[in-house]
C-alpha cells in the first residue's frame, strides 16, 4: 500500500524511512515537507498539493512537530485519507479529542503511536507485573538533550512539551504495563529562564492500591544516559532499562518471560499495527501519556532555573 510522510526531520529519516523500507506492507509514495526530501520519493511543499495530486495515496504517516500537525492531520482525514500520528499525538487533548471525532465522522482509521511501547521488553514486563501486587514504581528518564536535540527550538515553545518529549515515552511505558490507572498528584518543574518549556521534572502519582509511584525527567543528563523504569512488587523486583529493551527480575534476567515480536525494531511494529488497523478498521488512539504531561503541566509548581545553551 502506498504511504506518504510528512515532515522530513530527524525522527523521519531516522526512524520512519527505514522502516517503511524494510516494511511488506508499505511503500513510500511520497513526502510532504518544506525542506526535507527523502530520494526516489517525490517531494511536496504542502499537504494539498500532495492530496490534490495523488488520489491514490490513502494512508499518511506525520512527523512533524506537534503544534503544526493538527492542521494536516484534519486535511488529511476530510480528503478521506487514514492518518498516522508521531507522538505525542497533538499539542493539547482538545486537538486530539477532534481528529477522533473527525475520523469517526469520515470513516477513515486514525492510529495514535507510542514508539517506546514496542521496545523489546515491554510486552514481557506488562506480562510478568499482571499477577503482582505493586509497591512502588520509579522511572528514571534522564539524557541530554543536546545529544538528541540539537537546534531543535520548537521543543522549547509553548506545545513543544520539553524534557516531557522524551518524558512521554517513559509515561507510555507505564500506562501501558500498570495493571491499573494512575493519576498525578503533584508535579516540579524546572524551568530555564530563557525558555518556555521544561528541562526537568519530578512527579508523582495516585495508585488505587496505594502504591507509590513516581518520576523523574531530566535533560541536562551529561555521560551515560538513563532510560529506566523500577517496579516493586510483592513477588520481586522488575526492572525496565534502555527504554525498555532490556529485563531483569532481581537483578537477573528473564528469558522465560520474553514476548518477541518477530519484527525488529519500534517503528518497524508501529508499521506493522497500522497495516493490522487498517485490515480492521477503527482508531487506536491511547491518550493517557498525554493526559499526564497536561495533568504536570496544569499541576506543577515551576521553578526557574539557569538559561539554557545550546
Amino acid at each position: 500500500m502506498d504511504i506518504a510522510l510528512m515532515g522530513i526531520g530527524k525522527i523521519a529519516l531516522d526512524q520512519h524511512v527505514p522502516a517503511i523500507a524494510a516494511s511488506p506492507d508499505f511503500t513510500l509514495a511520497a513526502t510532504v515537507s518544506r525542506h526535507g526530501s527523502v530520494p526516489g520519493a517525490p517531494g511536496f511543499t504542502d499537504i494539498d498539493s500532495l492530496l490534490a495530486a495523488h488520489d491514490g495515496i490513502r494512508v499518511l504517516s506525520l512527523c512533524l512537530p506537534p503544534v503544526p500537525r493538527f492542521d494536516a492531520a484534519a486535511r488529511a482525514i476530510r480528503a478521506g485519507r487514514h492518518v498516522m500520528l508521531e507522538k505525542p499525538p497533538g499539542a493539547t487533548l482538545a486537538e486530539c479529542h477532534a481528529l477522533r471525532r473527525l475520523a469517526e465522522a469520515h470513516r477513515v482509521c486514525l492510529f495514535a503511536t507510542w514508539h517506546s511501547r514496542e521496545a523489546d521488553k515491554v510486552a514481557a514486563a506488562k506480562t510478568w507485573l499482571a499477577d503482582k501486587r505493586l509497591r512502588s514504581l520509579r522511572v528514571t528518564w534522564k539524557e541530554d538533550v543536546r545529544r538528541w536535540h540539537p537546534g531543535q527550538d520548537w521543543i522549547w515553545e509553548p506545545g513543544g512539551m520539553g524534557v516531557f518529549d522524551p518524558g512521554i515515552n517513559a509515561l507510555s511505558i507505564v500506562t501501558e504495563i500498570l495493571a491499573h490507572d494512575i493519576h498525578l498528584t503533584s508535579a516540579t518543574l524546572d524551568v530555564p529562564e530563557n525558555r518556555q518549556t521544561p528541562i526537568g521534572a519530578e512527579l508523582a502519582f495516585y495508585h488505587p492500591e496505594g502504591a507509590e509511584v513516581s518520576a523523574v525527567f531530566e535533560w541536562r543528563q551529561e555521560g551515560d544516559q538513563t532510560w529506566e523504569i523500577v517496579a516493586e512488587t510483592d513477588a520481586g523486583t522488575l526492572k525496565l532499562s534502555d527504554g525498555g529493551a532490556r529485563l531483569t527480575v532481581d537483578g537477573a534476567a528473564a528469558p522465560a518471560l520474553d514476548d518477541d515480536n518477530p519484527l525488529s525494531g519500534e517503528y518497524p511494529r508501529l508499521y506493522a499495527k497500522m497495516a493490522r488497523l487498517l485490515a480492521r478498521g477503527g482508531i487506536d488512539m491511547d491518550l493517557r501519556p498525554m493526559v499526564h504531561v497536561s495533568d504536570a503541566l496544569a499541576l506543577g509548581h515551576r521553578r526557574r532555573v539557569a538559561p539554557f545553551v545550546e
